[in-house]
């Protein structure tokens, strides 16, 4: 029973995230589809829309067969780390393939882009030292240290975000010598980062997340966008917990932290450097949201991606020490839910995993998944009352998901 991986964070999960687990599917051959997805905090810096446990439910309902939680301490990190923990994952349990979207769908230029960066390390490196000496932003100096010693621009456009993230796989997967075929399918109608939607039926998470937090913010225009499991999965989350998690829910807690926090302290945070933690700390003081905030500390240096993953980490209170610098494996696989199938192929092939298997939280246990805890908790800030105490306690109590 072959298994096809996805790394993912289903934000929430819509039509081209099916779309995505059919074709991986269909052109790895595989008949389980296995998913490294973040936990409640993202790539991008954000709260996730929804918890874990319901975009777990929606990835199970929408084809997926196994949800693996992508730890903290790579969830929340640049391309190239977050890249490196979820394809170790993704390995460990098993899987013959990897299946991602890109902006170019054409595999092949991603192997030339790889074999061609490496034999041109030393040149890129220091090119993109250069850039970064000029102000940029590290993803910016990427892309445009890559164009300098690429100048005929005929291999892949690292300036794409899911085209560097796919690159950031296959690097990594290559350090790790795995064995993983990899696969790309091309995204449609609808780019990573669009605000407006575009197309009949499918859409950026970006742009539903978008239209779920507008003034209106009916969730019906959304409905086309998403499969009908998805949709009832809002509404119910919603129902219950009385609103979809943004980073505005979180501000005053990270405002408190701000303000009784030392520059010498708040220097120990991770992703906080070159004197970042005086600008934190004054804007703190006049900003009275989240985005006011937002719009006071950005700089050309600094993305706004970075930023927020630096406010979620002073919101978890979360040290240099307790995260990796470099590119490493996960040392775990967290099993967030499954299908039938997926219960069938882990009864199967668990004892062959390269990595401990974790069904339920012990006492035993945590240390080795206590930033994964903390962040969970602070997540269940974001909403009030009895619901609070639902997620704060979740993370022990609930078992993974099973779908028949």
């Amino acid at each position: 029973m072959d298994a096809v991986g996805v790394i993912v964070e289903y934000n929430p999960f819509h039509n081209g995230h099916a779309y995505h687990v059919e074709q991986a599917k269909m052109a790895s051959g595989a008949e389980i589809a296995i998913a490294a997805m973040s936990g409640n905090f993202l790539q991008r810096g954000e709260p996730a829309l929804v918890s874990k446990w319901k975009r777990t439910e929606m990835a199970l309902k929408g084809g997926v067969d196994i949800v693996f939680e992508l730890p903290y301490q790579f969830a929340g990190q640049q391309a190239d780390i977050f890249a490196s923990g979820a394809v170790s994952i993704l390995d460990a349990a098993g899987c013959t393939s990897l299946c991602f979207g890109s902006e170019s769908g054409n595999m092949d230029r991603f192997h030339q882009a790889l074999s061609f960066l490496e034999s041109h390390n030393s040149e890129y490196q220091s090119r993109v030292k250069f850039h970064l000496e000029k102000g940029c932003s590290y993803p910016k100096a990427t892309s445009l240290a890559f164009n300098d010693i690429n100048p005929e621009n005929d291999l892949i456009d690292l300036s794409k975000p899911n085209n560097i993230l796919g690159f950031q796989y296959l690097k990594a997967a290559s350090n790790q010598k795995s064995s993983m075929k990899f696969l790309t399918v091309e995204r449609k109608s609808a780019g990573y980062h669009d605000e407006q939607f575009s197309s009949d039926s499918i859409a950026s998470a970006t742009s539903i997340r978008k239209a779920l937090f507008s003034d209106i913010g009916e969730i019906n225009s959304i409905r086309q966008y998403v499969p009908d499991t998805s949709y009832r999965g809002l509404i119910e989350y919603k129902e219950h917990f009385g609103k979809f998690h943004q980073w505005e829910d979180y501000w005053p807690f990270l405002k408190y932290r701000l303000i009784n926090l030392l520059p010498e302290q708040l220097k120990d945070i991770y992703e906080i450097e070159e004197g970042l933690e005086h600008r934190l700390l004054s804007a703190a003081l006049r900003a009275e949201t989240f985005q006011q905030f937002m719009e006071e500390i950005k700089t050309k240096r600094y993305t706004w991606t970075r930023l927020q993953r630096a406010c979620i980490h002073i919101l978890t209170n979360t040290s240099k020490d307790e995260m990796p610098s470099v590119p490493g494996k996960a040392s775990y696989l967290r099993l967030l839910g499954m299908s039938n199938k997926g219960r069938e192929y882990l009864n199967k092939q668990k004892a062959d995993f390269a990595l401990p298997l974790i069904s339920r939280i012990s006492s035993q246990l945590t240390d080795l998944l206590k930033l994964d805890i903390k962040a969970s908790r602070v997540y269940a800030l974001g909403v009030k009352g009895k619901h609070q105490q639902t997620l704060l306690h979740q993370e022990f109590k609930q078992p993974p998901i099973i779908i028949k």
